[in-house]
């Protein structure tokens, strides 16, 4: 198993370059991650911009694993969300590089982000995967409940319908409740 550090990532011009790499290498190899292949760079550095600018404001949480000082995972933690949700959160944007899967970076990343969660009052996880090559068996290793499935959901990547899992979980105070 490889070493590496997990942190909190900020708008810098390396790390949306080294985040829009690795979004352009999940999206080319089958990751439903809410893009179609082929992603140009620039829509790539363009999202993880917006997505840092919204962690800057509190709206959310942008975690990268790194090995060394090469990013190798990434996740998202949704905390802006409507009034009458302030106790939960959403875990988006799960990334793995293709070099560094079936290491536990991913597990890693899912333990910090919901390790946040908690630090800022929330006790509900949510999150989605798609049906054809999703995370569902990592997701429901770390104790999350499928909810259920919504079929033809979104495109894959290449071309295709694919369904989306729905996934929960309590955390915090409720999960001890």
């Amino acid at each position: 198993m490889s070493h590496f550090a997990i942190k909190p990532l900020e708008d810098e011009p390396d790390l949306c370059n080294a985040l829009g790499a690795l979004l352009i290498e999940t999206v080319a190899s089958g990751g439903s991650v809410s893009f179609m292949h082929p992603l140009p760079l620039d829509d790539a550095k363009a999202f993880w911009q917006d997505s840092l600018g919204a962690a800057a404001r509190g709206e959310r949480v942008v975690l990268g694993a790194f090995d060394g000082d090469s990013l190798i995972g990434t996740v998202t933690l949704l905390l802006k969300l409507p009034p009458n949700q302030p106790h939960r959160a959403e875990i988006a944007k799960m990334m793995t590089r293709v070099s560094h899967r079936n290491r536990g970076v991913a597990t890693a990343l899912l333990r910090a982000a919901e390790q946040l969660a908690i630090a800022h009052g929330r006790t509900l996880l949510v999150l989605d995967t798609a049906v054809d090559d999703g995370a569902a068996p990592l997701y429901e290793k770390q104790g999350f409940q499928l909810s259920g499935i919504i079929p033809d959901y979104a495109l894959k990547p290449h071309g295709g319908l694919t369904g989306t899992m729905i996934y929960w979980k309590r955390i915090g105070a409720a999960a001890a409740a």
